[in-house]
């Protein structure tokens, strides 16, 4: 797979009669090894190795209802009293990071208001903290550590 802008990691990588797998810690399973699945099991390492988020803290694919619609996130973080923080979400390295991107986390977090909402195709890395009260938001220089979220 293709090298991204993240430390590298070693993985549990396997290949099915269908096609290569990856182990996901989060959910404990093999799941399809794509380029997007590449980018998200790089990005939950990056969280749990160099952000101090606890594995037991994040969910992947988690579903939402938005107007009615069954969405799924790539990435929740979550804080004390199991209250969602963060949203990260993930896109193939192939695929540019655009406007479209930022709003359909927006539709995300209009359903989970978190304060943390990051965009990543593994190569470049937003991160935008979210003023509820002021209705503004504001990009960072970086993704912050787990014990400035909580």
């Amino acid at each position: 797979m293709q090298q991204l802008n993240l430390p590298l990691f070693d993985f549990r990588i396997r290949e099915s009669e269908k096609q290569k797998e990856i182990f996901d810690p989060v959910r404990k399973k093999f799941v399809a090894l794509t380029p997007e699945e590449w980018v998200r099991q790089n990005f939950i390492r990056y969280l749990a190795e160099y952000k101090n988020v606890p594995l037991s803290l994040i969910a992947v694919e988690k579903a939402l209802s938005l107007h009615k619609l069954t969405k799924r996130t790539d990435i929740v973080v979550y804080g004390k009293a199991a209250k969602p923080r963060m949203i990260v979400e993930c896109k193939a390295p192939g695929v540019k990071i655009s406007q479209a991107v930022f709003e359909q986390i927006g539709r995300y977090n209009m359903t989970l208001r978190v304060e943390f909402l990051v965009v990543t195709n593994g190569l470049n890395h937003y991160c935008a903290k979210i003023d509820f009260e002021r209705n503004a938001f504001s990009f960072l220089a970086e993704i912050p550590d787990y014990t400035t979220i909580t």
